[in-house]
């Protein structure tokens, strides 16, 4: 198969808004791949490539060789070229992995080489996200949804199951839970506050405690025991205190849902980027982490899965000691979850996670059995560059940069930068304000803007960040509004900012 024909097919998802049609569209792509060629195309409709690292990011793209003038990149050579750069490694590896960027992409038309870059760095933003691309699976497959969701699933993606969908509903009905075989993660919906969580689910439920740490997955067979990140990350050797604690428990095989955790001195949780560091490289820092679980999917043969979450919960609390379990409430009183709630957040963590007692485990999307609950932080910052977007997006003004106010040098400290919670009405509107406001040329990537325009910033927490010169750095930023009520002298500052993250 052609790039250029996934190139089209991303171009036509990304220009409707309807989800019918973005499925159509993707499901024609995929009754027209090549078996052999199926997990790749799978992969880069879903917007991601099939290796985890390829050591590259924008700044090896910022200078891209001249365009092709007709398409001729196949699918399969651009995934073997790819291939070759993810296995670089040692002296020379950095000039081998720029000529081998210059070569493919040299060999790409120019909206193959935009389409390219966006797959590289995560940024295609073509609104076709995992849970499209199984709805179009089992269109292109003729098979139930319901059966390719539960495989991708257990399988631990959409791109293992592919080729099992084509071979029918059956097929997919054998993919099973596999101790040591990381599963996709369940994920939660969010509500703004505890009381519209619980009218969501209705009835008794289990509030837990949101921990802001590491999500872990934890399997063990015997004596051998492995540890898998949100993204199924092999974290094994990189947290031996969880090995040891889960090779202790009176079991000999256990699938275990749960976040890592690093306490400071007081017993407060510390930061997160303090545990994201450890679990980012080996050795990056002695601080312990500890694990807290609040799910169990298998023991000791039976699989869990299926089992309303109370079940499950009986049976995590018959297992694991309540230390390293994360505290819990089971009401149906919306004051005693609410209060509770309160003495999490005092207690430092991120909130509550809503829960149905009757649910099962059902993965990789986010439904109803499991909601949500953070307090929304709020800053007024000063938007001091913006990016061209790409995709969709591709003629506008999208990413902004971030900065709060420094009263000491009146200057302006950057926190990060978003693309999040932007309408088309805000996109076409800032595209305009900001090639107003600009103070470098407009056709480049990044334009520098004069530090004029305030933005009401939403935000989940911060974190440590050596890559900005205030040492910090917003969490899950998105944008709230623009607030041309106020002008840049009354924006937040550093200070305010600082004082949060104490």
């Amino acid at each position: 198969m052609q790039l250029a024909d996934l190139v089209a097919t991303s171009a036509a998802v990304a220009q409707t808004r309807s989800r019918k049609a973005k499925v159509t569209a993707l499901a024609e792509r995929l009754g027209a791949t090549e078996p052999d060629e199926r997990a790749v195309v799978v992969s880069y409709l879903g917007g991601a490539l099939l290796q985890r690292r390829t050591g590259l990011g924008w700044r090896g793209l910022a200078d891209l060789p001249a365009p092709a003038d007709v398409p001729t990149l196949q699918v399969a050579e651009v995934h073997d070229a790819f291939e070759r750069m993810a296995a670089l490694a040692g002296a020379g590896s950095a000039a081998a992995r720029s000529a081998a960027v210059a070569d493919l992409f040299g060999r790409a038309t120019a909206d193959e080489q935009q389409w390219l870059r966006g797959l590289v760095t995560g940024e295609l933003r073509q609104g076709a996200l995992d849970s499209l691309v199984q709805e179009a699976l089992a269109v292109a497959a003729a098979v139930p949804l319901v059966a390719v969701r539960r495989a991708a699933m257990l399988a631990g993606s959409t791109v293992a199951i592919a080729d099992l969908a084509f071979e029918g509903e059956a097929t997919l009905a054998e993919v099973g839970l596999v101790v040591g075989r990381p599963v996709l993660p369940m994920l939660a919906a969010s509500a703004p506050s505890v009381a519209e969580a619980l009218t969501k689910i209705g009835g008794e439920v289990a509030v837990d405690t949101k921990l802001d740490g590491i999500r872990i997955q934890v399997h063990r067979d015997g004596d051998d025991v492995r540890i898998a990140s949100r993204t199924l990350d092999d974290l094994t050797a990189r947290l031996p205190e969880v090995v040891d604690l889960v090779r202790g428990l009176p079991a000999q095989r256990v699938v275990l849902d749960g976040e890592a955790m690093t306490l400071s001195a007081e017993g407060r949780p510390a930061p997160f980027q303090e545990t994201a560091s450890r679990t980012a490289s080996r050795g990056a820092t002695t601080a312990r982490v500890a694990p807290y679980f609040f799910d169990l999917l298998h023991l000791d043969g039976r699989d869990l899965l299926d089992l309303p979450l109370r079940d499950r919960l009986a049976a995590l609390d018959a297992l694991v000691p309540e230390e390293h379990r994360a505290s819990r409430l089971v009401t149906s009183d919306p004051g005693e979850a609410e209060t509770f709630a309160a003495e999490v957040l005092r207690a430092g963590h991120e909130g509550v996670v809503v829960k149905s007692l009757d649910a099962p485990w059902e993965a990789g999307r986010r439904g109803s059995g499991w909601v949500k609950v953070k307090p929304v932080h709020t800053l007024d910052l000063v938007v001091t560059a913006v990016e061209w977007g790409s995709g969709r997006r591709r003629g506008w003004l999208s990413n902004i940069h971030l900065a709060a106010r420094d009263p000491e040098t009146g200057g302006w400290t950057m926190l990060g930068k978003t693309f999040k919670g932007m309408t088309d009405q805000m996109l076409a509107w800032q595209t305009e304000r900001f090639q107003e406001l600009a103070t470098g040329p407009t056709d480049g990537w990044v334009v520098p803007v004069r530090p004029e325009q305030v933005v009401e910033i939403a935000f989940d927490g911060l974190q440590r960040s050596t890559r900005y010169p205030g040492g910090l750095a917003l969490r899950f930023a998105r944008v709230v509004r623009y607030r041309d009520d106020k002008t840049a002298a009354e924006a937040d500052t550093i200070e305010t900012v600082r004082s949060l993250a104490r």
